[in-house]
């Protein structure tokens, strides 16, 4: 059995997945293929996991590396998981130009690899990788399962799964940690212990529909009330979107508030910067971070590679779990992007959407939600549809289609004209074009 890592110089979240697959013994055995396109990271990368496997694995996988395009299919073949976390002309230059074009126009960002301008462009230029990947994955191993990690998770799973013989699973960090985020936001943290939950909707804009402590007490009201009193007194000081989202919405969202500041016209308005400063939002946070760690990878590698100080403790990422289970049939419940067929009755049904699903031996089988509440399936509506368009775009390689997806995404129609959007996009797609990395 085989394990293929695709990005992976991703160094710290490669160790991370595979310290995971180490840690579980029905995969100890397993052939771990290391895949990437810079030397450097790869290589990096490759000590580090061979050097976790000598320490932490009795059994001892095999660990082999694989450089660039024309060792692909090598590193593909015969593989039975995936992992899929590569990040497409990487913060320089592809980062750069999804923030800088759009401040020419008057267009501010916080993340940009979800939604807005950013993100849409994001998904453009990694479908054409993943156009390539999936075309050797049908060849040399087409029974293989494709654990998506890559942002824009929606646009690209939805793609694969819509658009390629691929199998699929988007798999995100935030729904595990969506509950211990809001009862440590509000005072509550000691009924984490054992409680129940229910969470639905789209990634990064999934809903905490329900929440109940172990006894099956709702948790809900007193969640409402803390945060009505917490954000009228002034005593909420961070997660300002989220907390917004239940004094208005009901309801709390799995990911972050510099991520939902830019996922609506409702938080970013260059005309009203009071509201800036009222909900703390990070303008050109995602810039900033990736600086930060590329600033820390060259303490942190020392550290890794150099004195060996390495931990290895299973963590709550799916992907181990996911792969333990159809290795062993052991069921096991997470929270996974597929292609909505009705699964939420109230949203497109080619939406990719975020739901509980069960993989087992038999595969992976997401479950059935419902209706969401009328205002947060409209909410979950309008990042929809440009996700939907921008698959379109990448499918058809139409410039009006990838227009569209602009125009009708939120943030970006309430602060520009129909004419801005093309002009700004235009120049976003030459831009890329010239730096090697093309949209369409």
């Amino acid at each position: 059995m085989k394990i293929t890592f695709m990005g992976a110089g991703s160094t710290v979240f490669a160790k991370n997945v595979l310290g995971d697959v180490m840690a579980t013994p029905a995969l100890q055995e397993i052939e771990i293929a290391l895949y990437d396109i810079d030397a450097e990271r790869l290589e990096e990368s490759f000590l580090l996991i061979d050097t976790m496997n000598s320490r932490f694995n009795e059994k001892r996988a095999s660990v082999k590396k694989y450089l660039g395009v024309e060792n692909r299919k090598a590193a593909l073949k015969g593989a039975s998981f995936i992992v899929n976390a590569i990040q497409v002309g990487g913060y320089e230059p592809s980062t750069v130009i999804d923030f800088e074009i759009p401040k020419k126009y008057g267009l501010r960002q916080t993340i940009g690899d979800t939604l807005g301008i950013g993100g849409i462009f994001r998904g453009l230029r990694t479908i054409k990788v993943l156009d390539d990947f999936a075309k050797d994955i049908e060849e040399v191993c087409p029974d293989a399962l494709f654990l998506n990690y890559t942002n824009p998770m929606a646009i690209l799973t939805g793609y694969m799964q819509r658009y390629t013989g691929v199998k699929t699973i988007g798999l995100c960090h935030s729904v595990q940690v969506c509950a211990d985020a809001i009862l440590s936001g509000v005072g509550m943290r000691d009924k984490l212990e054992g409680h129940k939950e229910k969470i639905a909707g789209i990634n990064h804009m999934a809903w905490l529909l329900e929440i109940a402590d172990k006894d099956g007490n709702d948790l809900y009201p007193e969640i409402r009330r803390r945060v009505s009193e917490m954000t009228a007194s002034g005593e909420a000081k961070s997660d300002l979107v989220r907390l917004d989202y239940i004094n208005k919405l009901g309801y709390y969202c799995t990911e972050s508030s510099e991520h939902n500041a830019e996922y609506s016209s409702l938080y970013i308005k260059t005309h009203r910067p009071d509201l800036i400063e009222k909900f703390q939002i990070p303008l050109d946070e995602y810039p900033r971070r990736c600086v930060d760690q590329i600033e820390k990878w060259k303490t942190l590698k020392g550290t890794l590679l150099k004195n060996g100080d390495v931990e290895n403790v299973r963590s709550r990422e799916y992907a181990s779990h996911i792969m333990e289970a159809i290795v062993t049939g052991k069921p096991y419940c997470f929270g996974g992007n597929v292609i909505n067929n009705g699964l939420i009755s109230n949203l497109p049904k080619d939406a990719c959407v975020e739901v509980s699903c069960v993989a087992d031996n038999t595969g992976i089988h997401p479950t059935y939600v419902g209706e969401l509440p009328l205002q947060l399936a409209a909410m979950n509506s309008t990042n929809i549809y440009p996700q939907l368009l921008t698959i379109e775009a990448a499918h058809t390689g139409k410039r009006e289609t990838l227009y569209q997806a602009a125009m009708l995404e939120p943030h970006t129609a309430a602060e520009l004209s129909t004419d801005d959007i093309v002009a700004l996009c235009d120049e976003l797609i030459e831009a890329h074009e010239k730096s090697g990395f093309p949209i369409l």
